[in-house]
């Protein structure tokens, strides 16, 4: 009886919230063009996002298989052990994680973790931190490239070494969230790998061309996988997050295309303007569209910059903060939850979260202040 309760109690919460959801945007965009919205803008992440992804993912896929392959995930570990365990607690192997998802995007770790002869180096708590560790340098390249081509040379650099430290503290963290809510997983091995029966394989496989043929067909084969599995997280996730931080179009009505808004959380951002300005050092409220809009999507976010630069809100100080928090976070409030779906770890989606909101905030702090030592202090 006490279940027949508790299900019917929280089915009419539910009901509530989605109804007031749904009540306060329609209210504002109108129910038709509120619906519209939301399709357009999913069909729209489906094509030019998602699509995107599962390339990346069939790529990377395919060449970190062939890596694996061909022993560079061995030699990786040998060489950059003593830089990983101590700074994320992780093995060195990870490392070509990073530069993966430095290359291209956040889901470029899952294609790797895929693979139990990557994943067999890993504890199950460091395996699951994977997604922070992966996610902190997403985009990281593209970023960088777009920064200096607004005419900013060492600014990015420094974005750069803030989103360095954020992986540190979101990925530890993470670690920490994940041994305190199951402290087995602290010694179990995330996976087993008979490294004995792939040498033996090896032998009886002698030409090299099939090697080479095999493993890029297998590893793209997988990130097909990993691109299908981010399909829901990528739609529902995004277009939420889309609809609550753009507007209307410019001139100012609803149409019920992609991409339009009620721009709710840069409005409450703007009520706490002077906590990020005292924090990132931001002399202008509209620059807090950035870090909100790097939530869902930092392509997006960088597309504001452009207009920032034209308007003459930004300095030398954003660009730091913006490539740090943006390169750190790099829409992980839309793909954390797919990614960890896809790890088969989705209960720990909220603990994700909560470390890699954390590990961006730290991530701009650093940027801030080592802008300020070197361009203003000295």
């Amino acid at each position: 009886m006490k279940d027949k309760k508790s299900k019917v109690l929280s089915g009419i919460v539910c009901l509530l919230i989605i109804l007031a959801l749904f009540f306060g945007i329609g209210s504002r965009m109108g129910a038709g063009n509120m619906l519209n919205t939301i399709m357009n803008t999913a069909h729209q992440l489906l094509l030019n996002t998602v699509f995107y992804l599962m390339g990346i993912c069939v790529i990377t896929g395919a060449i970190g298989r062939l890596f694996v392959e061909f022993g560079v995930v061995d030699l990786l570990e040998r060489i950059l052990r003593p830089l990983m365990r101590p700074l994320f607690n992780l093995p060195g192997v990870a490392s070509l994680g990073a530069v993966m998802t430095f290359l291209s995007d956040n889901p470029a770790i899952i294609s790797l973790s895929q693979d139990k002869r990557f994943s067999c180096y890993f504890k199950k708590f460091q395996y699951i931190s994977l997604t922070n560790f992966g996610t902190a340098f997403g985009m990281g390249l593209i970023v960088i490239i777009f920064m200096v081509g607004q005419g900013f040379t060492y600014e990015p650099l420094i974005g750069l070494l803030g989103a360095f430290f954020g992986c540190i503290v979101s990925t530890r963290l993470m670690q920490y969230f994940v041994i305190k809510a199951y402290p087995q997983y602290a010694t179990e091995n995330a996976a087993e790998y008979d490294f004995a029966k792939e040498e033996t394989k090896k032998v009886e496989e002698k030409s090299l061309f099939l090697r080479v043929l095999n493993s890029l067909l297998d590893g793209g084969r997988t990130g097909v996988d990993v691109g299908i599995a981010i399909i829901p997280g990528v739609l529902i996730i995004s277009t939420l997050v889309m609809i609550l931080t753009f507007g209307s179009n410019e001139q100012g009505a609803y149409t019920g295309n992609a991409f339009e808004g009620i721009e709710l959380l840069p409005y409450l951002a703007n009520k706490i303007d002077w906590f990020f300005s005292f924090l990132f050092g931001f002399n202008d409220p509209h620059l807090i569209a950035f870090p909100i809009t790097a939530l869902g999507a930092v392509g997006a976010a960088l597309s504001l910059v452009p207009k920032f630069l034209a308007q003459g809100w930004v300095d030398g100080n954003a660009i730091a903060v913006f490539t740090a928090i943006g390169m750190c976070w790099s829409g992980y409030l839309s793909t954390h939850t797919a990614m960890l779906d896809t790890l088969g770890y989705r209960e720990l989606t909220s603990k994700a979260i909560l470390s890699h909101t954390v590990g961006g905030i730290v991530a701009a702090l650093i940027a801030h202040w080592v802008y300020l030592l070197c361009f203003v202090v000295l």
